[in-house]
């Protein structure tokens, strides 16, 4: 590949394809630099180091991971609705990373561990979301008045971690995974609701 037409965004597919390959343990910023043709220098260039590297990698994968919840948070529905679906969005787009590509799922859950500081920024992003529901809720009187929507946002977020988090991805292909978040789903939904 020609060093002038090498993008971000080409170096990040690549580095995601070396990683399926040769694993977090095996793959280096020189096996990323081959699988293009080109430098590691030429790497280095738009990736200063190889944690910078992976660090970008994970936050491409949490992004498209998580791509669907803003507008599901912003959405027509009404905000029980919302909370429901955004969810339910959110359980489904973790549960086919980990179903259709098990190999990098498990890759980036390494990654993720290493890049702790990126993940707890995505965490406050999605609880952002859910607080966003929740005011709104809060507002259209559909949820009590009471309780800060911020706080109560990390409370259902944390109450649905079974439901997200990957440590318990080994139980989400179980036959009776989104049953159980839906009974979870309406008993905060019970929780939260006015009066």
């Amino acid at each position: 590949m020609a060093e002038a037409a090498l993008t971000r965004e080409h170096i990040l597919e690549t580095a995601e394809d070396v990683l399926r390959r040769f694993g977090p343990a095996k793959a280096t910023v020189v096996d990323v630099a081959r699988a293009l043709g080109v430098s590691h220098g030429t790497v280095y260039r738009h990736f200063p180091s190889k944690a910078v590297l992976r660090a970008a990698v994970t936050e491409r994968w949490l992004d498209r991971a998580h791509a669907a919840l803003p507008a599901v948070a912003t959405g027509p529905q009404s905000p029980d609705r919302r909370l429901r679906l955004w969810l339910e969005t959110l359980f489904e787009a973790k549960r086919h990373k980990v179903l259709d590509d098990p190999e990098l799922f498990a890759t980036f859950t390494v990654l993720a561990d290493e890049s702790s500081a990126l993940v707890r920024e995505h965490c406050d992003a999605m609880e952002a979301q859910l607080s966003l529901i929740i005011a709104e809720g809060q507002d259209d009187g559909l949820f009590a008045a009471t309780g800060d929507p911020r706080t109560l946002a990390h409370s259902v977020f944390q109450a649905t971690a079974h439901f997200h988090d990957p440590g318990y991805a080994a139980s989400w292909s179980g036959p009776t995974a989104a049953d159980d978040l839906g009974r979870l789903i309406d008993l905060l939904l019970r929780g939260l609701a006015r009066g």
